[in-house]
């Protein structure tokens, strides 16, 4: 069982490369990178995993006071199970204290819904987690919607932000940041009143 002194594992699950950074696949990178940029981190090659990571605290000082390691696996999403287990092996943190941050195909884009365990809802990210840790880690999911007409899940979860998208995305992805700040330092069903729509 956890406690509040073990750190916490803020996974934001993308893919690598420049040709992916603004596909909807990658709302998770683009969390972590807030997130990071909130700490005042940069993030820089893992020693002991195929991931980029920042160390730093979130909240304000005091008993709310997090540890956290932000990450950002390197390895394409389908394989992100093995650079989290060993970013969780590494720094010692309970499964628990681990935080998805991801696409969402079954929300309307921007709603959010944070929760603890669950299945993977078929995203390839969450699958290769739970195959290499158990299901037992909390999420973030940002809602991107389905794809229209007859376009398929992984043409769309591929393309980037459509440009009406992208004029509200600035502010959902502060949202989602927000919601994460929230699960660390107030717990989980307050960050699920405060952010679940």
């Amino acid at each position: 069982m956890s406690d509040a002194t073990d750190p916490w594992l803020i996974v934001g699950l993308g893919n690598p490369g420049p040709e992916y950074a603004a596909n909807r696949h990658n709302v998770g990178f683009l969390v972590a990178d807030l997130l990071a940029e909130r700490i005042g981190g940069k993030f820089k090659r893992a020693q002991k995993a195929q991931a980029q990571v920042v160390e730093g605290r979130i909240g304000p000082p005091g008993p709310e006071n997090r540890r956290v390691i932000l990450a950002k696996p390197m390895s394409y999403m389908n394989l992100s199970g093995g650079p989290v287990t060993a970013l969780r092996d590494f720094y010692k943190v309970p499964t628990d204290h681990i935080v998805a941050v991801h696409d969402e195909l079954d929300i309307d884009y921007g709603a959010l819904r944070v929760k603890l365990g669950g299945g993977d809802n078929g995203h390839n990210g969450l699958k290769s987690m739970t195959k290499s840790m158990g299901p037992d880690y909390h999420r973030v999911r940002f809602g991107i919607g389905r794809p229209p007409g007859r376009m398929q899940v992984a043409d769309f979860v591929l393309k980037d932000f459509s440009s009406t998208e992208r004029k509200e995305l600035a502010f959902l992805v502060d949202r989602a940041a927000d919601s994460v700040e929230c699960l660390l330092a107030e717990g989980l069903e307050r960050a699920q009143s405060a952010y679940n729509s």
